[in-house]
């Protein structure tokens, strides 16, 4: 990848044109907005400030997981996490990085601006990013506890869960005391249907109070808004666990009748465990069968950023957005 790809931001959803009405290209939450949050967010009195050290919202999300309220880092996304503590490792000294084969392009992009190097081991890296389910591809981090284990004692590890919540098969790979050794990153904003609203927040590992502080002294004042802390208390609460929950059975069916739909157009389907898959259509997905899909209301998300050219993923939809798809790669058709 050139030096000048590697700062151009590449991402599924609405672009200068606008949103579509079926939009495969974003993995978040299709039962969703999750009902419960959505009031939370329209009864949000946003004419005042947040409390700047959000020690409720910390307190709600330590209970959620069962961890103390100092290991809870508020964060305004995960990108805004991403860059912040890539810049905390490089503060310490630190300065080789090791990502997944296949991710989340701000991970390079965090490093590649703080001039970090890619290391060829987990054990010679300052900064390891794992993700589980991982994307594009929705599939478990391989060899997620053996690269845990090797890693130096000075490394930072991150394990990026923003597709946790929306993991359809299986389970993670890691016991509880296998993360309380790594920084655990969270994203509710999808599995809650609501990837508009940017809030995000950490969970540090047990041995991390100084990282954790020097995270804290890096944070902007207010990293969240209002409406970012009343997405995050709803999510904290159990009426949207409990909404998620059901949420994932609807998510199973549909992504079943996505798959066979996809095959029926003679499409290659990858394996996933989340709520989207990676697939490769029986033509080339070039920009102009993109743009007319587009014009048919329909995006998918191409996955050459991702270094797999020649397919593309998609967030799992309801019927009639699937139906849609169906007809206009048919129609794009030469």
């Amino acid at each position: 990848m050139k030096a000048s790809e590697m700062f151009e931001l590449m991402h599924g959803g609405p672009d200068a044109q606008g949103a579509v009405p079926h939009d495969f290209s974003t993995n978040g939450n299709a039962c969703g907005p999750c009902p419960g949050a959505l009031q939370a967010l329209q009864a949000t009195d946003a004419s005042r400030y947040p409390d700047p050290h959000y020690l409720r919202l910390r307190e709600r999300l330590a209970r959620l997981h069962g961890v103390e309220v100092c290991r809870i880092v508020i964060a305004a996304s995960a990108s805004e996490f991403i860059g912040r503590i890539t810049a905390a490792v490089s503060q310490g000294g630190g300065g080789r990085v090791r990502v997944p084969r296949h991710g989340y392009g701000d991970y390079l992009r965090a490093a590649k601006a703080w001039h970090f190097e890619i290391a060829t081991a987990d054990s010679a890296a300052d900064l390891v990013w794992c993700c589980d389910p991982g994307s594009p591809l929705g599939q478990p981090q391989e060899d997620l506890m053996s690269r845990i284990g090797p890693l130096s004692g000075g490394a930072t590890c991150v394990l990026d869960l923003a597709y946790e919540p929306l993991r359809l098969e299986g389970t993670l790979a890691l016991s509880g005391a296998q993360r309380d050794t790594v920084w655990q990153l969270w994203t509710p904003n999808k599995a809650l249907g609501l990837t508009g609203v940017r809030a995000a927040y950490a969970i540090a590992p047990l041995a991390a109070q100084d990282m954790a502080g020097r995270l804290v002294r890096l944070a902007p004042s207010w990293p969240l808004g209002a409406h970012g802390v009343a997405l995050l208390e709803a999510w904290a609460g159990e009426a949207a666990q409990r909404w998620l929950a059901e949420s994932l059975a609807t998510l199973r069916a549909w992504k079943a009748e996505q798959r066979a739909l996809c095959e029926s157009l003679g499409w290659r389907c990858f394996p996933s465990v989340a709520n989207f898959f990676c697939a490769e259509p029986d033509a080339v997905y070039t920009a102009g069968r993109a743009a007319a899909l587009r014009q048919a209301g329909i995006q998918l998300r191409d996955t050459a950023s991702f270094g797999l050219p020649g397919q593309v993923r998609l967030g799992v939809l309801p019927p009639a957005s699937q139906q849609a798809l169906q007809r206009a790669w048919i129609a794009s058709r030469p």
